[in-house]
């Protein structure tokens, strides 16, 4: 996964701004009055794309691939090399050229980029918020305030508070008739869909237990001393926004950014979110210069009120055993979800079709814009993304946590000011090093 950069002015200046306020979850003031925007039959819908790394990059060429009259429009992100990069890609593909139409006056780069790329749509327009995830709820709720539909990556959040603020946006989205998508794919794919139908149809009876993985390898990471090279005026901040997945305020730590999605499948299937969990973690041997302050293990057991578990693990380690996926324990049979295969007294394996999810998401969302069908997926995308948050709350802690005490806790972990001089929430030792949250010792609520 390629890093994916982008900008925000700081929560004070965005308040401001902007005239609302979040407080204990709830949205404080008005976003505007409610509207009807969906666009009618082949009328054109355009598109910003805020956060043109990697993830930003694809999102938008799915986003440009749907039927209908489609236009990106403009680009924003933080740092010039990243936006021009994009831009280069998407131009690059002769089949999206003609959808494409960003001049320079809508290339927007800098801290507060995104808030002119939101206003650049206009009416009717979508936003694809790809920026890394500590900026989400921010950008969300800009996006629901100017009355845009929004696709927005996953995570949704970083900390509790995050969520609150990305919950609060959600109701007035839906009382503003905005669609919106979340990048959790696998509920876009048919065998998936087809498999949890299955499974809530009572396939293997009643669901006991649930085991989740993503063990994998390091994903990227960019040292200091090569963008020293690169960017001579390198600043902490610039640092940490261009090695932005090794530091818990913007990435969440790799159980939130990419474990969200196997946790999100079993709180899908379940239509239900844990109410208490407990869990350990550390970092073991991703250690030394550019490892940030995430850990590279977590294992968390979940409780849901009807008493199962659900047992997930996520490592970075590389040399160990490998897994992606998520399995499902029940009184008459067990299910590998992602393979599509339940045994026991309902043996059976999916095998229909299986386009690309991550086009079936877009498709699906700009499909429900032009038809006005109901379409929001802004409340599930930030309860999974505080079910991952909810995990690393009791591996940093060491604690047992319910959900209540996640969710309302006013332990914040996003930077106070947002500019490329002002200084992120953890900062390096002498010798280069930063520290790490300590199980026991902790507080996350």
């Amino acid at each position: 996964m390629e890093p994916v950069n982008t900008g925000v002015p700081s929560r004070r200046d965005f308040i401001k701004s902007s005239s609302f306020l979040v407080a204990g979850g709830a949205l404080v003031g008005t976003l505007g009055a409610a509207s009807s925007v969906h666009a009618a039959g082949d009328d054109q819908i355009k598109i910003a794309l805020i956060g043109c790394g990697g993830r930003g990059t694809g999102a938008c060429a799915q986003a440009l691939r749907t039927k209908g009259n489609v236009k990106l429009v403009a680009l924003a992100d933080a740092f010039k090399d990243r936006l021009d990069s994009s831009l280069g890609h998407l131009s690059s593909d002769g089949s999206l050229k003609d959808r494409i139409d960003v001049p320079q006056e809508r290339q927007f780069v800098g801290l507060d980029a995104f808030q002119q790329a939101i206003d650049a749509v206009g009416e009717h327009g979508l936003v694809i918020l790809a920026t890394p995830p500590g900026f989400r709820p921010m950008q969300f709720e800009a996006a629901v305030k100017a009355g845009r539909h929004v696709f927005m990556e996953k995570p949704v959040a970083t900390d509790a508070a995050g969520v609150r603020q990305v919950l609060a946006a959600a109701e007035e989205s839906k009382r503003k008739n905005l669609k919106v998508g979340v990048g959790l794919q696998r509920r876009h794919q048919n065998g998936y869909i087809e498999t949890i139908k299955r499974l809530q149809d009572g396939a293997i009876g009643d669901i006991i237990a649930s085991r989740v993985y993503w063990n994998g390898t390091t994903p990227w990471r960019n040292s200091r001393k090569d963008l020293q090279k690169r960017y001579p005026n390198l600043t902490e901040m610039e640092y940490q926004l261009r090695n932005w997945y090794y530091f818990t305020w913007i990435c969440g730590d790799h159980i939130v950014e990419q474990h969200i999605h196997n946790l999100d499948v079993i709180n899908w299937l379940k239509n239900a979110y844990p109410i208490k969990a407990n869990g350990m973690g550390g970092c073991e041997v991703r250690k030394g210069l550019d490892n940030g302050e995430t850990f590279d293990h977590h294992c968390v057991e979940f409780e849901y009120a009807d008493g199962s578990r659900m047992y997930s693990q996520c490592r970075h380690i590389e040399g160990c055993w490998n897994s992606v996926s998520e399995h499902v324990h029940g009184s008459k049979g067990t299910c590998n979800i992602g393979a599509y295969n339940i045994t026991g007294d309902n043996k059976w394996r999916y095998r229909g079709d299986n386009p690309d999810p991550y086009q079936v998401e877009h498709d699906d969302l700009f499909a429900a814009i032009r038809e006005d069908k109901p379409f929001n997926e802004a409340e599930a995308g930030a309860k999974s993304t505080m079910t991952a948050i909810f995990g690393r709350m009791c591996t940093y802690s060491g604690q047992e946590l319910t959900w209540d005490e996640a969710i309302n806790s006013q332990v914040g972990i996003m930077p106070k000011e947002f500019t490329f001089s002002a200084t992120p929430p953890s900062l390096p030792d002498m010798n280069g090093l930063y520290a790490r949250a300590v199980p026991g010792v902790t507080k996350v609520v």
